[in-house]
């Protein structure tokens, strides 16, 4: 398995890229990776590192984009940009996966004009997943289209079944539709006309009807369907609330002497708790519905989120979700 890696893409790029790619090439015997960028950048951290060179390969890449250019102009005029040249191996079969933090423009724009959709695909979607009482929900989508039709919503519900079922290893997912309330009827046109259409599309065999943002956090639902902007909104809101309350526990924690003595005696507890909800662990997020796989990295990822990266990606590799998504798409006949 080839992955092509955007190097110069995030807060702490190339430095955590490097990191994470290191320790993803000694863990996974079966992946070669093309870290992408500038060489003489990327070549500082390889010094003195022990690394099967075959497996991880530096590719010269001149041009960054940043966060203050027009992802979709910046694609189109930065032809030697790190993520322009990762996605172009990917398009010329070169490369199987693709993986970029930092701007989710460029990113989805790298996927959508690079990498291409699958033929019938009408919108791909950022797929993410969040942490629940038990067991992760993949919600999608989380900000790839900001005005959504009907028919995007029944064919994310379609690709997140699928990834559901590949990647999560949920035998029969549970799909819920966003909604400001749970009975049928309820909510906007979009939303009406996407619990019809979500209904009876006989390929999605587990759906529950409406749900509400309430019901993110329980477990119950394996696949979270929504618009981009509608999802974008939730995922902001859970970051923000999460550090918003993360604060208040380290000051509860550590404002005298016997609460830092009570912290001494969970520290354990609490660091499986701050574990289950990093989302440097659940290792990026996936846009679905293009020809190859290209995941989303967070804009500050450390080398664990982008060694995690990497492992979804080869996850996906493995278990061809591309060619599933792309059976199920032609079996409807949709074009």
């Amino acid at each position: 398995m080839i992955i092509a890696v955007d190097a110069m893409g995030g807060d702490n790029a190339p430095e955590a890229v490097v990191k994470g790619s290191l320790k993803a090439v000694n863990s996974f015997d079966d992946i070669t990776l093309k870290l992408v960028g500038k060489e003489d950048l990327i070549s500082n951290y390889l010094e003195d590192q022990s690394y099967n060179q075959e497996r991880l390969q530096v590719i010269n890449a001149t041009e960054e984009i940043t966060m203050e250019d027009s992802p979709a102009k910046a694609i189109r005029k930065k032809k030697d940009s790190s993520i322009v040249v990762a996605s172009e191996l990917v398009k010329k079969g070169d490369a199987e996966a693709l993986i970029a933090a930092g701007s989710t423009g460029a990113a989805m724009s790298a996927g959508v004009l690079k990498v291409g959709r699958l033929k019938g695909i009408k919108r791909p979607a950022i797929s993410t997943l969040f942490p629940t009482e038990n067991k992760p929900t993949l919600i999608l989508d989380a900000g790839a289209n900001a005005n959504a039709e009907p028919e995007y919503l029944q064919q994310f519900a379609l690709m997140g079944q699928i990834y559901a079922k590949k990647i999560l290893n949920r035998d029969k997912p549970k799909i819920g539709l966003m909604n400001v309330g749970e009975e049928k009827g309820k909510g906007s046109k979009l939303t009406n006309e996407a619990f019809e259409l979500i209904d009876n599309d006989k390929r999605i065999d587990n759906f529950a009807g409406n749900i509400e943002g309430r019901d993110i956090f329980t477990g119950e639902y394996d696949v979270i369907v929504t618009d981009g902007f509608t999802g974008n909104v939730i995922l902001k809101t859970t970051e923000g609330l999460a550090e918003f309350m993360f604060s208040l526990l380290k000051d509860a924690l550590t404002s005298d002497l016997k609460s830092k003595l009570g912290a001494f005696l969970v520290k354990d507890n609490l660091k499986k708790m701050k574990n289950k909800v990093d989302y440097r662990e659940y290792g990026g997020a996936p846009l679905l519905g293009l020809n190859e796989i290209v995941i989303i990295g967070h804009g500050s990822s450390d080398a664990t989120a982008f060694f995690n990266a990497i492992r979804v990606a080869r996850d996906t590799i493995k278990e061809q979700v591309v060619a599933e998504i792309a059976s199920e798409i032609a079996r409807d006949g949709e074009n």
